[in-house]
């Protein structure tokens, strides 16, 4: 008989019924640590009777989520309760019908149209600036500013509508969806959002307020009209290149409530722990402040300027190495395969956890300190394994330059206006679809 394949070290601390589950349940940023700090590049979980792997291997994560997709699918309890708000969005869906909206949408994201997206950026932003002017020296939680800003954006560039009006009703509902999404995906009990909770109450209340606030664009685009330029107007005005089909009501409510949530929650969140970050390290705050100040002067801010802020866009890159707005990535292998010389079996979990890799000893000097160095141009580029803010292959995220592009605006904008200075504070991460700050973060806003 062949020897046995050996298996991956399992992960101390296991429970005798619900093995680690508890532990990834109350602290999976912890146990994405610990598993890391094993040393070993894939280590066993037992998950309430299922098996879990992390991994955190170069060569395991590209063939993971670049050589074979088709193997390692978006089949897991965390992507099948993700369906209930953004139901089949390019974030959940699979297969030839995922293939088929990526097509369709992919024209919408390209460098012609981000360039005219530019200036409602600038306008955008132009704004929150205005208003920070207007009350010099001020204490501000600049995680809920960056998710108003962010929203206005995206409300304004997927429909061409000023939601900052709805924008605490949006934020609200979008909030009791997301705290609720991990306690009902590791609750050990079946279709766990369906038991008449207060918080799944809540839940469906927020699902149904974001479903009523899209569908009710999409009629009033049906039939009124509206620009076609917008990312709606361009989802409506697109076809399958291969088949001519264009998407339906439903299709179009689930694309635009998934760049909903990923074009403000994640860029909120990527913003927010750039300025923490900047705010404890005065001297890179300085050194990008003087980059904006000499490249945008007092003027609009065009596309072309934004591609000069050279040193705010490592700054961009270091917070997101810190901080990945999605922090980690679940796969589960449709049949058997062999990861790190561990064979891994069909239906298992399967989890690659950018927030740890980005902190792999092995690969990052002094991984925990913040140093925009990293990223410049005389360094060699980190492995693309290695460093993915926004996923790898073919389901790397469809507008990762999008937001790219309206992060560094936006810290380049507010940069050469204003300083901030860092306030003592505890804060605690929530990791829930985004890694998102539980109490907001306050810093102190000072004119420049």
């Amino acid at each position: 008989m062949p020897p046995e394949a050996p298996q991956a070290p399992l992960m101390p601390g296991g429970r005798p019924l619900l093995g680690h589950l508890r532990f990834f349940v109350e602290a999976p940023l912890d146990t994405m640590a610990q598993a890391l700090a094993t040393g070993h590049p894939i280590v066993r979980l037992r998950l309430a009777g299922r098996p879990g792997y992390i991994v955190h291997d170069p060569a395991a994560i590209r063939r993971i989520l670049v050589e074979a997709p088709d193997l390692y699918q978006k089949r897991t309890r965390g992507y099948l309760k993700l369906k209930l708000l953004l139901g089949e969005g390019l974030v959940t869906s699979e297969g030839p019908f995922w293939l088929r909206q990526r097509r369709i949408a992919q024209p919408a994201f390209k460098r012609p149209r981000l360039e005219v997206f530019t200036a409602t950026m600038a306008r955008a932003t132009d704004a929150l600036v205005a208003d920070w002017a207007g009350e010099p020296d001020a204490t501000v939680d600049v995680a809920e500013a960056m998710n108003r800003l962010a929203l206005r954006i995206a409300g304004e560039t997927l429909f061409s509508a000023d939601v900052t009006g709805e924008a605490r009703h949006i934020g609200d509902a979008m909030l009791a969806v997301l705290e609720r999404f991990g306690p009902i995906v590791s609750m050990p009990v079946p279709y766990p959002e369906y038991w008449p909770f207060p918080a799944n109450l809540r839940m469906w209340r927020g699902i149904r307020t974001l479903h009523t606030v899209v569908d009710g664009m999409i009629a009033d685009r049906r039939a009124h009209g509206g620009p076609a330029e917008d990312l709606l107007g361009l989802l409506m005005g697109a076809t399958d290149p291969e088949t001519g089909e264009a998407m339906t009501d439903g299709q179009l409510r689930d694309e635009a409530l998934t760049m909903l949530l990923a074009g403000h929650e994640t860029t909120a969140n990527a913003l927010a722990y750039a300025l923490m970050l900047l705010a404890q390290h005065p001297e890179v705050q300085a050194k990008a402040a003087a980059e904006a100040q000499a490249v945008l002067g007092d003027g609009a801010i065009g596309f072309a300027q934004v591609q000069r802020l050279g040193y705010t866009r490592q700054v961009m890159q270091e917070a997101l190495r810190l901080y990945p707005p999605v922090w980690l990535l679940a796969r589960m292998p449709v049949e058997a395969d062999t990861l790190c010389g561990v064979e891994v079996p069909a239906g298992a979990f399967v989890f690659v956890c950018p927030w740890s890799m980005h902190r792999h000893p092995e690969h990052w000097a002094e991984p925990e300190r913040f140093d925009p160095a990293r990223f410049a141009p005389d360094q060699p580029a980190p492995d693309r394994h290695v460093y993915f803010p926004f996923s790898r292959g073919r389901r790397q995220c469809i507008g990762d330059r999008f937001a790219e592009l309206e992060v560094v605006l936006i810290l380049g904008a507010l940069l050469r206006r204003f300083r901030f200075e860092w306030i003592e504070q505890a804060v605690e991460l929530v990791p829930s679809v985004t890694l998102r700050p539980k109490h907001g973060l306050r810093l102190r806003v000072l004119t420049r």
